[in-house]
């Protein structure tokens, strides 16, 4: 690369009578050229940090002198060019903790216990309540500490801009003389955890560095990596997750700040991470016992800025059951370094903040693993693992079992009529005093499409109990018949599916309980759990299956495998799997709902699932923060958006405007109600109807003849995930 250099006059000319004579000495020579110079620096490309869309940040150095702390960090954009520009007058915040070992000192009516590992903040201040609200129960303020970060803008001279991206920073915090309002006392040998938070109008970034001062190694010390963030995605979508106005992201920032001694001091409750997680997502299931023993409700709840309750006792967890640890405590391949912390009983917080408090003669104490332990449980106690472990395994053995279905045909009534038996993990069959009687199996037709239409197969002459069919005791065989339900007059050719929301009984564990086993659904105290079983499909012949006939397909819309990473071994009835769609049809009938407009909500699969609350965030303030309102594919498959799927198929819904009367709506129109119906404009309305839609039907019928929707045209599934924010 060639070198640029500047002269003034007299310097050109000099070089010019120079290079002449060399020009004229060199006519004789071999004429070739010279060497080319060594490659040159290259310059620099950065860009003020006032004009970066995008912003990353990442800690390079870190260290402790006398206390004092230092570190080094980059800023860059997601291309990697350098940002500079970073003042102290930005929304700058540093945070500085320490990973010691803690274990409580021994009294006279405690042994002390050992909690492994903890995170401490050398920064902390002491918080009175203020605006605390009125009328509100289970409040209980009271002085409390709380960790906290050092603003940068408090000190002149603290941060130094290098000019090429890369910034130093010096703490005003000595961690070296820690003494109020906590002391912590410094250790070179433990890790230490620096943080950064900086806020820009649009924009949020964190970083965190971990390093032993007294080695200066960044890997191979001691670490205290329980859950992944990525765990949190399998429900939460990422922008659901940025705290204290957008400021705070990354869960490394979390469990630095929020320690084992702070506290909420509008509620008197703690704000430590491993209590604050647990208890929010016990939700509303949270409960303790009064003195008495009856069983009453404990939400979990704090107080925010100006005295903004959050009511965590109004979240619906959906994980059943909530016993399942492993949903955000995930193991094996690409786990966290300590993901198997959670089995070493060393949290008595975590039972609490599930469980609460029990002021009862088996609960005296807080110290829950005292008794509830692996080593020397108390007696009939067991420990956490186990106890978790029975509510689980009922699920786990009857995920081993299957459902087979067959001699489908007709009685002599032309009623479908076929042989089911329950098998075991090894595949033999299971007596019918492990099967609970009054569960069912369910018949449908025309899966390819929404299944068959409700007015002419409701779902409840589709399904019947295995009560009410026979048993071969010898073979353990039911054999079940639809005597409420007609076969369709084209049936031939069409793909049939038998499912099966059997369930079978098992003995609930726990105190002094060793195995859980199905036990015979007469015995006390029994519950019942879903047996998981793939439809049987087929298609019908004349009078039976059409064993060269090709079984039909539903276009995947949803994605199952994401809707049990949110809800886990249930969801709500019927568990086997998600074959909700099955029972609610489009055009299934009407049900009362006084909060909605009208009167009357449909219950339809799509209406039920996008006006959830924790699915649907745009309107009505619901703001679980779970699952934004705009991220179709959190639930959806790639294609399962597409518009103009199935022309015929209608949709039932209450009219808005005149008391919920029924009204039927076009095929894509009604996709797109069961999100926009309660706010749709009078422009909106003439948009759908000029392209096709019909959204006054007054029958199934009347939607079919005059229907021409043309929505997919402009609708395609990139627009669609593209005006809903994807």
């Amino acid at each position: 690369m060639m070198k640029r250099f500047n002269f003034n006059a007299a310097s050109k000319a000099l070089l010019g009578a120079g290079l002449l004579s060399l020009m004229l000495a060199g006519c004789g020579s071999d004429g070739k050229d010279g060497q080319d110079g060594a490659p040159g620096e290259p310059g620099l490309t950065t860009i003020n940090i006032d004009n970066a869309t995008t912003l990353n940040a990442n800690f390079t150095d870190a260290s402790i002198s006398d206390g004092s702390v230092s570190v080094t960090f980059s800023l860059t954009n997601a291309n990697g060019v350098a940002v500079v520009g970073l003042t102290k007058d930005y929304d700058l915040r540093f945070g500085i903790a320490q990973l010691t070992h803690v274990v409580d000192a021994a009294t006279d009516t405690s042994a002390g216990f050992d909690h492994g590992y903890q995170w401490q903040s050398y920064i902390n201040v002491v918080k009175q309540p203020t605006d605390v609200p009125t009328n509100v129960d289970n409040l209980h303020p009271s002085a409390q500490y709380q960790a906290d970060v050092e603003v940068a803008k408090s000190c002149d001279d603290c941060l130094k801009d290098n000019g090429d991206g890369t910034y130093n920073y010096t703490y005003q915090t000595n961690v070296a003389n820690v003494t109020t309002p906590l002391t912590v006392t410094y250790h070179a040998e433990d890790t230490q955890r620096a943080t950064l938070e900086l806020k820009l109008t649009s924009l949020a970034v964190n970083a965190h560095f971990d390093w032993q001062p007294s080695s200066g190694m960044t890997t191979g010390i001691q670490s205290r990596n329980v859950v992944s963030i990525n765990a949190c995605y399998t429900c939460h979508q990422p922008d659901s997750l940025k705290a204290h106005g957008g400021r705070r992201l990354d869960l490394e920032n979390c469990e630095a700040c929020h320690t084992a001694t702070s506290g909420d001091p509008e509620s008197g409750n703690s704000i430590d991470f491993t209590y604050m997680i647990h208890a929010i997502h016990r939700g509303s299931e949270r409960h303790t016992y009064d003195a008495d023993g009856n069983e009453v409700a404990d939400p979990y709840k704090i107080v925010g800025y100006h005295g903004a309750l959050e009511d965590f006792g109004e979240v619906n967890f959906p994980q059943t059951p909530a016993a399942n640890c492993a949903v955000c405590h995930v193991q094996g391949s690409n786990a966290p370094s300590d993901a198997a912390l959670f089995t070493q009983e060393k949290s008595n917080t975590a039972c609490i903040a599930c469980h609460s408090e029990k002021p009862s003669a088996h609960h005296s104490s807080t110290d829950c693993m005292s008794c509830h332990n692996a080593e020397s449980p108390y007696a009939g106690t067991g420990s956490a693992v186990k106890r978790h472990g029975d509510v689980l395994k009922a699920y786990t053995l009857a995920q081993q079992m299957g459902v087979k279905v067959t001699d489908i045909g007709l009685d002599a009534n032309s009623k479908l009529t076929f042989k089911v038996q329950v098998l075991d993990a090894n595949g033999n069959a299971v007596d019918q005093s492990f099967v609970s009687q009054s569960s069912r199996m369910v018949v449908g037709w025309d899966i390819d499409k929404d299944f068959p239409a409700y007015n002419d197969a409701s779902y409840s002459n589709r399904r019947t109990r295995l009560s009410e069919g026979s048993y071969d005791e010898a073979t353990k065989t039911y054999t079940l018949t639809l005597n409420n339900m007609n076969m369709p007059t084209d049936a031939k050719g069409k793909t049939f599916e038998i499912w099966s929301t059997l369930q079978a009984c098992f003995n609930n564990g726990g105190y002094g309980v060793d195995d859980v086993q199905l036990t015979a659904c007469s015995a006390d105290g029994v519950r019942t759990v879903y047996i998981k079983q793939d439809p049987y499909r087929f298609v019908w012949g004349d009078t039976g299956v059409d064993d060269s006939g090709t079984v039909a397909t539903r276009r995947p819309i949803i994605d199952a495998n994401k809707c049990l990473g949110c809800h886990g071994k249930a969801i709500v009835h019927n568990d086997n799997g998600v074959n909700c769609q099955a029972c609610h049809t489009p055009d299934k009938t009407l049900t009362t709902d006084n909060s909605y407009p009208g009167g009357k909500v449909p219950t339809s699969f799509a209406f039920k699932v996008h006006e959830q609350p924790g699915h649907y965030l745009k309107y009505a303030g619901l703001g679980s923060g779970t699952v934004l309102k705009t991220d179709c594919q959190t639930c959806h498959t790639a294609d399962g958006i597409a518009l103009g799927r199935d022309a015929q198929r209608v949709w039932r819904y209450g009219d808005t405007t005149n008391g919920g009367a029924e009204i039927w709506v076009s095929s894509d129109a009604g996709a797109c109600l069961s999100c926009h119906q309660q706010y749709l404009t009078d422009s909106g309305k003439s948009h759908i109807e000029t392209n096709g839609g019909i959204l006054d039907g007054t029958s199934a019928d009347d939607v079919k003849q005059r229907a021409a929707e043309t929505c997919n045209t402009c609708h395609t599934p990139a627009q669609l995930l593209k005006v809903h924010g994807n």
